[in-house]
Order: structure tokens, then C-alpha cells, then sequence
């Protein structure tokens, strides 16, 4: 009969036991299953290693990434356009255990994908997640914001996944497992499926606006951002800082991923309500085909199911090339003021505009001794009078 210790050792050992090897994999990256098993038994959640997580929260400018963190650590302050890539952090106290999320928001849509190279980083990788934030009131910037935030954190996390291949073969493996574990190991669209590397949510925010739209383009919108989270192994669901219980599930999926809470429960893709969907919840055949007219579609030649669904995408929402735009100063910014350092500021602009004033004087002396040098160097200019060594010629008389 075991003793109070071998029960205790038992259930710290237990975690250690669960971080294994869970899913084999192919040399594709796709689960190997064996015949008569149950994905449910065969694959495990993830556990988390420590009381840490980092969460990174990016996608359109505007959307209300920095509304959804605030309401989620409950702080009551006038949001502020976020400045390139912001940090904050939330904290809760069970028992003696402290537990600490790191959130970070990249500002600026997709102009400032290379940022996410600063949270996105190998020590940090297992305990990472993403929220990718669309604005559902501006479809027309939807796709590119889509594609270009998660090719840009794909491609930085295959990079560390690479290297980690070769220096610790055990993390590779746990993040490959885990993505599986998230889809499910048996999933029939498991072939479709390119389950991103960490835990990834998309997020349709604004969806106050987005339910007044037209009821075709509401469903194109709707089934196009089911197969791109489908495909990529992530959750859906719709957000609006107007409607309390879209705020709730907000604050819920932060929690599950900063804390690690049990996620919400559910599942809704009517396109007349707002969409929840979670990963590996769906299914290519109940999404559909893509929205086109069936005449449509035998006109289009595309060799991939992405092309396809960008084309079809945009028939109803044209793509219009979105713009960085240059906000004012955030130095000269009330809410960053510091005395100390905005008089040290002030003094390093009163340098930098001296220094860059002597330089044009320096440049004007310069230019001008050069003209002068050159002028006096410069060879004589042969005259057209005759030399004086010549003779002058005598005078021609008339024959008297």
C-alpha cells in the first residue's frame, strides 16, 4: 500500500512523464496513428513546464488589441494607439504559487512583422502563443494583415525550430506533438492541415459592425476565415468591446492562454451569429467550397486551395494596398513625459541641430576655398592678338 511520499513523488513525477514523446511523426510532419486508436488516448494537453507564458497580440492597426488586453488585467485606462511593440504583464497568486504572463502587442499591422523576431525566441518557445486580431469592418486589408503576419511568425519560428532540431531534439519534438495534439492526431483533414508551430488564435474583432453587412459577404467572410484557421491548426472566434458576452469569451481566451485555464466550450459557424470555433473543431467539409458561383470556379486556374480561396475572397472584399502611416512623435507624447530624460532629449536635439549647422558652414568654406584653388591653378587662355615678337606688318600703299 503506498505511503502519503510515494503518492506525492508520484504526482510530481507525473508532469515530467507527460512532457514525452506522445505522437509519432512521418518524414512529412503528419501523425502516424496506429489502426483502432483513439486520438483522445494517444495524445495528451499540453503541459505547461513553468508558472511563465508569453503571449504575443498582433494583426490590423485599430482592432482593439490593446481594449482586449486591458479588459482582460481589468485596468480602467483610455487606450492609446500602441507604438511599434509594447510590453505588459499579467500576475496571479494560487496559494504559493505565482503565476506571470508576459504580453506583448505588436502595433502598426503587418508593416512591423520583423518585431515579432524580439518575443519570438528559442528559450521562450513551448510557454509561447498568438493571437492574431482582424478587423472585421475593414475586409478590404483583411487577407494581406492574415497572410503576411502569419507567414512572418511562421517563418521566424520554423527558423528557431531548425536550429533546435539539431541542438535540442526534445523541444523540436514536444512543439511538433503539441501542434498535433491541438488538431488532433487522427483528424481527417490531417493531409490539409499545417498546424502552426505554437497555440494560435484568430480573433474577428468589431464584429458590432461586421453583423450589419451584407448577408453574401458576410458568409465569404465567414467560411474564408474558417479554412484559414482550419488549415493552420488555430481557433476562431468573434470579438466586439460592445457586446458583454463576446467580451467574456474575449477575457477567456487570454486567460487560457496567460494562465492556463480551462478554454471555453462550444461550437458556432452560423455566419448569422458570431463565429467559435476550436482548433481542429472544424472540417473541410462542412466549411465548403470556396464562396464562388459554380460557373466561376472552372474558370479559375490556380495550382493551390489558398490561391483558390484568395481569388474567391477577393471577388467580394478587392484587396486595396494598405499604407504605413506615420503617427506624430511619441516622444513629444504627454503620457511618455520624464523630465529627466525629455531635458536630456532636448539637449542631445539642441547638439544634433548645432553640429548639423556647422557642418553646412564647414561644407560652405570648404566649397569655397576649392573654387579659389581652382581658379588660381587654372592655365592662361591663349590670346587671339598677335605676339609681340612678330614683327607688325608694313602698311600697304596704293601704286601711285
Amino acid at each position: 500500500m503506498s505511503n502519503i511520499w510515494e503518492l506525492a513523488k508520484q504526482r510530481v513525477q507525473e508532469p515530467v512523464r507527460k512532457i514525452g514523446v506522445d505522437v509519432q511523426l512521418d518524414e512529412n510532419g503528419k501523425p502516424l496513428v496506429q489502426e483502432g486508436t483513439d486520438d483522445k488516448t494517444t495524445v495528451r494537453p499540453d503541459v505547461r513546464k513553468q508558472n511563465e507564458s508569453y503571449v504575443i497580440v498582433c494583426g490590423s492597426k485599430d482592432s482593439g488589441k490593446t481594449s482586449l488586453i486591458l479588459r482582460f488585467l481589468d485596468r480602467d485606462e483610455p487606450t492609446k494607439p500602441t507604438i511599434a511593440l509594447e510590453y505588459t504583464y499579467g500576475r496571479r497568486t494560487r496559494g504559493n504559487n505565482k503565476d506571470v504572463g508576459h504580453i506583448w502587442e505588436l502595433g502598426g499591422g503587418p508593416f512591423l512583422a520583423n518585431l515579432l523576431e524580439i518575443p519570438i525566441v528559442a528559450r521562450n518557445l513551448e510557454i509561447s502563443s498568438m493571437i492574431l486580431m482582424l478587423d472585421l469592418s475593414q475586409p478590404d486589408e483583411l487577407w494581406h494583415t492574415t497572410t503576411l503576419l502569419l507567414e512572418a511568425a511562421r517563418r521566424r519560428i520554423e527558423k528557431i525550430m531548425t536550429e533546435l532540431k539539431t541542438n535540442d531534439a526534445g523541444a523540436y519534438n514536444r512543439l511538433q506533438n503539441s501542434a498535433w495534439m491541438r488538431v488532433g492526431a487522427t483528424h481527417q483533414d490531417k493531409d490539409m492541415i499545417k498546424p502552426f508551430p505554437i497555440p494560435l488564435a484568430i480573433v474577428g474583432a468589431k464584429y458590432d459592425i461586421f453583423q450589419d453587412i451584407d448577408s453574401e459577404k458576410k458568409k465569404a467572410m465567414c467560411k474564408t476565415l474558417r479554412f484559414l484557421a482550419h488549415t493552420n491548426g488555430a481557433s476562431l472566434q468573434f470579438y466586439s468591446s460592445k457586446i458583454e458576452n463576446l467580451v467574456i469569451r474575449g477575457r477567456a481566451l487570454m486567460s487560457h492562454l496567460v494562465f492556463d485555464t480551462n478554454p471555453s466550450k462550444g461550437l458556432s459557424v452560423d455566419y448569422n451569429k458570431p463565429l467559435f470555433v476550436p482548433a481542429g473543431g472544424d472540417s473541410l467539409a462542412e466549411i465548403g467550397a470556396p464562396p464562388l458561383a459554380d460557373q466561376s470556379l472552372g474558370s479559375i486556374h490556380v495550382s493551390k486551395p489558398l490561391e483558390l480561396w484568395k481569388t474567391a475572397f477577393n471577388s467580394y472584399f478587392p484587396q486595396k494596398e494598405a499604407k504605413m502611416e506615420i503617427r506624430d512623435d511619441p516622444a513629444r507624447d504627454p503620457q511618455y513625459k520624464e523630465d529627466v530624460i525629455d531635458k536630456l532629449r532636448e539637449q542631445k536635439d539642441q547638439e544634433l541641430e548645432r553640429y548639423i549647422r556647422q557642418k553646412g558652414e564647414r561644407r560652405e568654406v570648404t566649397e569655397k576655398e576649392n573654387r579659389l584653388t581652382v581658379e588660381n591653378t587654372a592655365p592662361a587662355v591663349a590670346s587671339p592678338i598677335q605676339s609681340p615678337r612678330s614683327p607688325p606688318p608694313e602698311p600697304q600703299h596704293p601704286e601711285e
